[in-house]
């Protein structure tokens, strides 16, 4: 996944720290996500959102609020009000660099911090909330015993997560100004609320109230099982499919719906570097797109398979098609084919049936499992019908690779 990180000014004047997250080609649409309070940019939920949109042609912006990882500023002098100020400038940069957010998605805080600033994001069609709560003032529970000595001192450190913080009287008196609810009764967006219902941060009674207020389109998806800050990495995954299918039906977005023209279709198999990590590639087939990538340990991001990974898949996905062609060709009771391979190096002496005598060969071990109610010469005929795939055939005859420049 490409990331773009670059500064942009906030609200008070501080430069914020941003990633912008890209999918392998040309985005879809753009995203912008807020995250929890106190949590930053980086926080695990957000990051995995980002990646999981990635996949699905989604670019996502995410940030740190004023005072928080690696953006200027103190979180003191930070506010509800800051905080949305800073999503419509985040929006604006965007707007300016790339393209406007069509969709909006915040976390906990930043949920209702996004609810909040989506009317002055014009071009956004899609919010989305993940454990928001419906009345802004709720996270002040998270620190209520400091709150007298707040009111006094105006200004006292606070133990949010393990970490120190510094809240204001400002803080206070402005997240108890700001009525939510109303100004998602106004929203006219389609809206999309995730909660789990035994979230112990914002109860799901939050969630209510939101769709209660909100007018239609809207929907309520539960998080069932999961913890406030999406922990599991499978429920922010399911986060992101969710949002990309749902946003789909509200999105101008033709590119992500209509089939490519017969020129945009590349000829053969396109293989070409994105710009991510060192080894990240993107392979274009007709039109269909996926991505290459070795493991960390071999100096890639581990996003994707690596080359020995597609040869291997080519001969499995061609051994079992052509067994289930001659079965069905052959009324052979064969229900299923999995095909289990993997790729080694091996001492060529080693080899009683090759040729070659020294140095070094590849060998591919296949492993078939065949269901059904097959008899014994039935197994063994389509086991010699493996043998006889077509790329079975290409890597075990004469290859002639023709390499040339590019005019």
């Amino acid at each position: 996944m490409p990331t773009e990180r670059f500064q942009f000014p906030g609200s008070n004047g501080q430069m914020l720290a941003a990633s912008l997250d890209l999918p392998a080609g040309a985005p879809v649409a753009y995203a912008l996500l807020a995250h929890c309070f106190t949590c930053g940019k980086d926080v695990l939920a957000a990051r995995r959102i980002a990646e999981g949109l990635a996949q699905h042609g989604i670019a996502t912006l995410r940030f740190d609020f004023t005072g928080i990882g690696a953006s200027e500023g103190e979180f003191a002098n930070s506010t509800f009000s800051s905080n949305i100020a800073d999503l419509v400038l985040a929006a604006d940069h965007l707007r300016k660099a790339h393209q406007a957010p069509s969709i909006l998605i915040g976390h906990s805080l930043g949920g209702a911090a996004i609810l909040a600033a989506a009317a002055q994001i014009p071009e956004a069609k899609c919010v989305a909330t993940i454990a928001a709560p419906s009345d802004p003032a709720h996270v002040t529970h998270l620190f209520k015993d400091h709150i007298p000595a707040i009111r006094e001192q105006g200004e006292v450190e606070v133990s949010l997560a393990g970490h120190p913080f510094r809240i204001k009287r400002e803080f206070l008196d402005d997240v108890a100004e700001h009525r939510l609810l109303d100004t998602v009764g106004k929203l006219h967006k389609a809206l999309l609320i995730f909660h789990a219902p035994t979230d112990d941060y914002v109860s799901i009674e939050n969630a209510t109230k939101i769709f209660i207020a909100a007018k239609h389109p809207k929907s309520f998806v539960s998080l069932a099982g999961a913890d406030h800050l999406l922990t599991k990495k499978q429920d922010a995954l399911y986060v992101a499919d969710m949002v990309a299918a749902w946003a789909a039906r509200y999105l101008d977005a033709p590119a992500a719906t209509e089939a490519p023209s017969a020129d945009a279709i590349p000829d053969g198999v396109v293989v070409r570097e994105t710009g991510a990590g060192e080894l990240q590639q993107e392979i274009l087939v007709g039109k269909h797109r996926v991505i290459a990538d070795e493991p960390v340990s071999a100096g890639g991001l581990d996003s994707g398979p690596g080359p020995y990974d597609f040869l291997l898949a080519g001969l499995g996905a061609c051994t079992s098609m052509t067994m289930r062609l001659y079965a069905e060709r052959k009324s052979i009771p064969l229900e299923r084919t999995t095909v289990t391979l993997k790729h080694n190096r091996i001492y060529a002496k080693d080899c009683e049936t090759c040729e070659t005598k020294e140095g070094m060969i590849s060998r591919i071990d296949r492993t078939i499992t065949m269901e059904g109610n097959l008899d014994a010469e039935q197994r063994k005929k389509l086991l010699e019908i493996a043998d006889k795939c077509p790329v079975h055939r290409t890597l075990t005859s004469e290859i002639d690779i023709v390499t040339r420049a590019a005019e």
